[in-house]
């Protein structure tokens, strides 16, 4: 078992290994006072890991209830946020007590949320089952629900108790889902790390390249914990992918969009002057390799009238991830009129 921990405003740690789930109940009675527990998670979740993850709990000595919804990013709203919060008060929890984020990004984002939002602050433990998630989502506290004018525009920094990835539980995971954290596992190689993008050419540990994504958000996190300098560069990709999967009605993934939103940065960064061809080229050969899109037919009009309506967005600008080499991104802040020349 690898052990990160984050020393952000609330220290805690992340801990990512095989066969973790059955430990939950016994690591949650170690850190929360109450012993009420609600666990959240979709419906397709639930039916994988709910059980394993409620003995845990009520083996510890926790009265425990459950939360499912639909999956996928329509859940993600504020209808559901609200039906959330109100289960929540209709099983009397109270501060003292504990929320179970069990899920892919979908479910750490919608829980970490309520957490930070019912009674003013309970605690929250994130089991993310998605590679996504133990990679990105489920660390460093961004939390959020979608508004129908964009996504993750409604939200709050709020940091978790326990992160525990439980790499068994990738083995359930359909080789599509797997692939969208492939997209953010390529996207911290491109950041800050020649070794790690060289290591997914071939054969890889999967529990040694989660702990090494993990390690590398620490160290951002620690030292932007709220988004306001070093932290944006994790958004290589995102203004433009997010743009792109709301284009789609959310039925183009999360991963696939943030592919093609770096692909997009790597041409537009030759065009620009601020990287080789060569490097472009290798970014975006290594994003075709693990069967990621690395272009979208959407009109680069309708990506920019979009994008605009970005949470990064500061005024009449917007700072850009841009790579220089591969281990290497600069953050570019331009006026948001010239965003239209950079989707390429």
């Amino acid at each position: 078992m690898k052990c990160v921990h984050i020393s952000a405003s609330k220290g805690y740690d992340v801990l990512i290994g095989r066969g973790l789930l059955p430990s939950l109940g016994e690591r949650a009675a170690a850190l929360c006072r109450g012993r009420t527990c609600c666990i959240v998670s979709d419906d397709t979740v639930a039916a994988l890991y709910e059980p394993a993850a409620r003995g845990s709990l009520e083996q510890a000595g926790f009265t425990v209830c459950t939360y499912i919804f639909p999956h996928g990013e329509e859940s993600k709203s504020g209808e559901n946020f609200l039906k959330l919060m109100s289960f929540l008060a209709a099983n009397h929890l109270t501060r003292t007590d504990l929320l179970v984020a069990l899920g892919g990004g979908v479910t750490g984002d919608l829980t970490g949320f309520a957490a930070a939002c019912y009674l003013r602050g309970v605690q929250c433990i994130q089991v993310p089952t998605s590679l996504l998630a133990m990679v990105d989502s489920s660390v460093g506290g961004k939390t959020a629900i979608d508004l129908p004018e964009g996504k993750n525009l409604c939200g709050a920094f709020y940091q978790p108790a326990l992160v525990l990835c439980d790499i068994d539980t990738l083995d359930t995971l359909p080789r599509d889902i797997f692939l969208d954290g492939c997209a953010e596992v390529i996207k911290y190689g491109v950041l800050g790390s020649r070794e790690l993008f060289d290591k997914l050419h071939g054969d890889y540990d999967l529990l040694q390249v989660v702990a090494q994504c993990v390690d590398m958000k620490r160290a951002v996190v620690e030292d932007d914990e709220f988004d306001t300098g070093r932290r944006q560069l994790l958004n290589l990709g995102h203004t433009l992918g997010h743009a792109i999967e709301a284009l789609s009605n959310f039925t183009l993934s999360h991963g696939k969009c943030v592919a093609i939103g770096m692909a997009m940065m790597a041409r537009a960064a030759v065009k620009k002057g601020f990287c080789p061809r060569e490097t472009a080229d290798e970014i975006i050969s290594l994003i075709s390799q693990f069967g990621l899109p690395t272009d979208t037919d959407t009109p680069a009009q309708e990506i920019y009238q979009t994008a605009l309506g970005d949470k990064k967005r500061q005024g009449g600008s917007l700072t850009l991830v841009v790579p220089v080499q591969i281990g290497d991104c600069l953050l570019h802040k331009i006026p948001v009129e010239d965003l239209l020349g950079w989707i390429v």
